[in-house]
Order: structure tokens, then C-alpha cells, then sequence
């Protein structure tokens, strides 16, 4: 610890750019003389709203740095609100509009990997597609040296593990409520092509308005590919419940049933203020199937829960993915009539209430890979009126590897080139040499003057090239049109 007169404390705040001229002055006159000891200046700091405490913990030990994100200092850290294996979160005033933020900062020892930086700067730009009341939103990436940050949305609260701590056990209109925010967050992000595969009580925020917020979205991408650098201290937990679920399970990454059943496991524990799954530091405990099949059923843990919200819950939970709910917005579906039923005194009605939910599952669903976020409400208004169900995505080799992963994510794929470039000529080029996707339906959209790309596109009866102008009823016809057409029809 540096030993300092309070004059030299004032004078390093102010060369550091934590107060100014105007800041100091009002706080010896308020002192009425400099000849104060560092404790009582810091109190008088503290008093007037100047400093944090996290600020003078730095500024007392003579530390320099960690004050300031971004190449200007446009970002004023306050203080820390929680640490990951990862990254470290702050809360933070950005300095030009007095906006409150929070820094999500990548870790020193994730930052000199351009491998690593580089995918949770990738999974930030996925991030900031998301624009959704609940989810957490990111409105800024920045890379800058050896910083790596993303700027997102504060929430003013706590996140539901600690609301759970402090609760214990909800009642089940309470964590309904709650679940369907959850919910309607997956559903939106699904419809974007995205998965979470990081659902927990720790990566949901409740607001102090009650709202819930999802958080976390795609940096288990990062835990994936840092695995083997982590110390046997940081262990891979952010992805091990998921991957122990696909091998028990059989199904593979990404798929949002993985998500909903994780879903049903935070809806258990809300319920019940009990964890499903038995919570182990050990990894070998974490991997056993046996840890999934041993879930005691929820009305046998607790014989109060409504019997139509076990039902969801079960549902949910069940350990086949294909009697699980499909889609989040089909386990939506079901909270709502649970929520219904709740608030009008009948939850002990043993039926799931399917017929009380509309709407119909669309006909088809399409994966979208467009770059403009203008494009994407028109392309996503304009499909869903023709009866799609629409995926979204701003990446193309992230739209390939979805279904590389599953074949059955979406019925086809359109992929606008005139925000992406020459890289959505590969990708579609790529799905017809692959095998595991030459029979997907795919439609490339070129621009006037990329028309001459025509010549590079490897078209067949599945994959065709339109150029614009094209009329979204022509657009949605084509979809349909390479949709219904046999696969006997697409030559191997």
C-alpha cells in the first residue's frame, strides 16, 4: 500500500482523470483546509458522490490502471459487479451522455490469443443482433490493444440465484412468471438462430421491477475453445451440463432442446428452492448420466406444485429430446395456459390446455443470413406473413455449421449477399459441395452490380440465384417452390 498525503491522493485523481479542477476544489472547501488525513478525504469524496468505494480501494493502493475502458476513456469504471472464468463485469458511467452501462472486459489471459479474443468478439457481434426486452442487450464491441470489451445494458437488481437465496422457493405464480420471460427471451433468440447453452440461475437477471433477462448468449463458444487452456483451478464448467446432456441424450450441440430442458430445470427450482441436479464441483459426478436419470420427480419432492405446472415441468425435463418440448415457443405456449389457469384458481386441470394456445406452428421455416438490421424486419415480416417460421442470422458460416450440426433446424436457407459480400457466394457453394447439406434448399440474393457473381454460384434444382429487384412475393414463392420439390428431384 502507498503511504500519501491526501494532497497527493487529490493531485494523482486528478492527473488520473478522476476529478477535476472544479470536483477538488468544492471538496477542500467543504474540508475547509488541505491538512486532512487520506481517510477523512476519501470519506469527503465518498459523501459528495464523487469516488466509489472500488475506485479509492485502487487509487489507496497507488494503482494507475483499471479505471477506464475505451481509447479515450469514454468509460468510467464504478465498480465490479462479478468475475467469471472468462471476464470481468463492471458497472460503469459513460462519460460523454452520463449513461449508466455495464463492461463485460475479457480476462488478461484470454486477451493475448487472437483466437480467443477474436470469438468473443464474434459472439459479441451476435449478441448485439439480439434486441429483445429480455434479454440483456449489447450495444457496443470494442477492441482496442489489449482491451476487449462489450458494452451492454445495466440492469438494475440481482440475478436469480441470488433472488432464489434470498427467496427460497417461489410461489409457483411467481416463478411462472418469471419462466415465461426466460422463454420468450429463448424463443426470440431462436427465432435468430442463436442458442444459449448456458442456461442457469446465475445468467438471469431480474430487474427491480421483476422483469427476468437472459445473459451470456454464445460465449460457451468461447468456454469450447479455451477448454484445454484452462487451469485444473478454472474448470470447463460453463459447457460440461450441456455436453453431459448431448451424450446421455444424443443429440447434438446448439440444439434448443438442450436449452428448454435446462429451462424446465430453473422452473424446478424456483418451484421447489431445490437444484434437480445435484450440484458437484466433480467433473466425472457431472459427466454420469445416472446425475439426469435421478431427478426425483417434482410432485414427489413437492406434492403442492399445481399438477399442471409439473406437467410442463416434466415435459420440459423429460430425458428423451423428442418428448420434450421442440421449440421454446411451444413450452411458452404451455406457460401461458399454466399462468391462465393459476391466476383463475383451476391448476389442478391435468390436461396441458394445447387447444387453449394459438397460434399453429408455421408451415416452413427458413434460416435468413442477412447483415442489415433494416433487411432483417422486412425479410422477417414479409416471410413470416406467407407462413414461415424465420431464423435469423448475420453470419453465413455460422448459419452452415447450425446445420452441419442439425439438418433439421430449418426446411431452407436465404442468404442475402448485399450486406455480407463474396463470403455468402462460398457458403452457398460450400452447402452444395457438402453432402450433409446438398439437398438444402437455399436461395443466394445478389444486388444489381453483383450480378456478374452469377458465374462463380454452383446452382442446382435446390440452390438458385435470385437478383434483385425481387418482390417478397416472388421471393417467398421460390422458397416454397424449392421446399415442396422432391429430393429425388436433386442430382447427388
Amino acid at each position: 500500500m502507498v503511504q500519501s498525503t491526501a494532497e497527493q491522493i487529490a493531485q494523482r485523481a486528478l492527473d488520473l482523470g478522476l476529478l477535476d479542477e472544479k470536483q477538488l476544489r468544492e471538496v477542500w472547501a467543504a474540508l475547509g483546509t488541505h491538512n486532512v488525513s487520506p481517510e477523512d478525504f476519501f470519506q469527503m469524496l465518498l459523501r459528495h458522490g464523487l469516488m466509489t468505494n472500488y475506485q479509492i480501494d485502487r487509487l489507496r493502493r497507488g494503482e494507475r490502471h483499471g479505471f477506464f475502458f475505451g481509447k479515450n476513456k469514454e468509460y468510467k469504471i464504478q465498480y465490479l459487479i462479478g468475475a467469471g472464468t472468462f471476464a470481468r463485469v463492471y458497472r460503469a458511467i459513460h462519460q460523454p451522455t452520463g449513461r449508466v452501462v455495464a463492461i463485460k472486459a475479457l480476462r488478461s489471459r484470454f486477451s493475448e490469443n487472437p483466437a480467443h479474443y477474436n470469438l468473443f468478439l464474434r459472439e459479441g457481434h451476435v449478441g448485439c443482433t439480439l434486441r429483445h426486452p429480455n434479454i440483456v442487450r449489447i450495444d457496443e464491441v470494442v477492441s482496442d490493444g489489449r482491451q476487449h470489451f462489450l458494452v451492454m445494458e445495466f440492469v438494475e437488481g440481482r440475478n436469480l440465484r441470488e433472488h432464489v437465496k434470498v427467496r427460497k422457493k417461489l410461489t409457483p405464480q411467481e416463478a411462472t412468471r418469471l419462466t415465461m420471460d426466460i422463454a420468450r427471451g429463448l424463443h426470440y433468440a431462436f427465432q435468430h438462430g442463436v442458442t444459449h447453452r448456458d442456461l442457469k440461475l446465475s445468467n438471469v437477471l431480474v430487474s427491480s421491477n421483476g422483469q427476468a433477462k437472459l445473459v451470456d448468449f454464445g460465449l460457451a463458444a468461447l468456454d469450447d475453445a479455451v477448454a484445454d487452456d484452462l487451469p485444473d483451478e478454472l474448470p470447463n464448467t460453463r459447457t460440461i451440463d450441456y455436453a453431459a446432456l448431448e451424450r446421455a441424450t444424443g443429440v447434438r450441440k446448439d440444439d434448443t432442446r438442450s436449452d428448454i430442458y435446462f429451462l424446465g430445470c430453473i422452473y424446478y427450482h424456483l418451484l421447489t428452492g431445490v437444484a434437480p441436479l445435484p450440484e458437484t464441483t466433480d467433473r466425472l459426478a457431472r459427466l454420469s448420466r445416472n446425475r439426469f436419470q435421478e431427478v426425483i420427480p417434482i410432485r414427489k419432492l413437492d406434492p403442492t406444485v399445481p399438477d399442471m405446472v409439473a406437467l410442463v415441468v416434466n415435459k420440459s425435463m423429460s430425458l428423451d429430446p423428442n418428448a420434450r418440448y421442440q421449440t421454446p415457443g411451444a413450452m411458452l405456449a404451455d406457460l401461458q395456459v399454466a399462468m391462465q389457469r393459476l391466476q383463475s384458481g383451476r391448476p389442478g386441470d391435468e390436461t396441458t390446455g394445447q387447444t387453449d394456445v394459438p397460434p399453429a406452428e408455421p408451415m416452413h421455416s427458413v434460416m435468413v443470413v442477412e447483415a442489415n438490421t433494416r433487411l432483417q424486419e422486412l425479410l422477417r415480416t414479409g416471410l413470416r406473413k406467407a407462413g414461415f417460421r424465420v431464423l435469423m442470422t448475420v453470419d453465413p458460416m455460422r448459419a452452415l455449421q447450425r446445420f452441419r450440426q442439425d439438418i433439421t433446424i430449418a426446411d431452407c436457407m436465404l442468404i442475402d449477399a448485399r450486406g455480407i459480400g463474396q463470403q455468402a457466394v462460398e457458403v452457398f457453394n460450400e452447402i452444395g459441395d457438402d453432402k450433409l447439406t446438398s439437398n438444402l434448399p437455399v436461395v443466394l440474393l445478389l444486388d444489381g452490380n453483383q450480378r456478374p457473381w452469377m458465374q462463380r454460384a454452383k446452382i442446382g434444382a435446390h440452390r438458385v440465384v435470385l437478383t434483385m429487384p425481387v418482390t417478397m412475393k416472388q421471393l417467398c414463392g421460390t422458397l416454397e417452390r424449392l421446399v415442396k420439390q422432391p429430393a429425388s428431384d436433386v442430382q447427388p
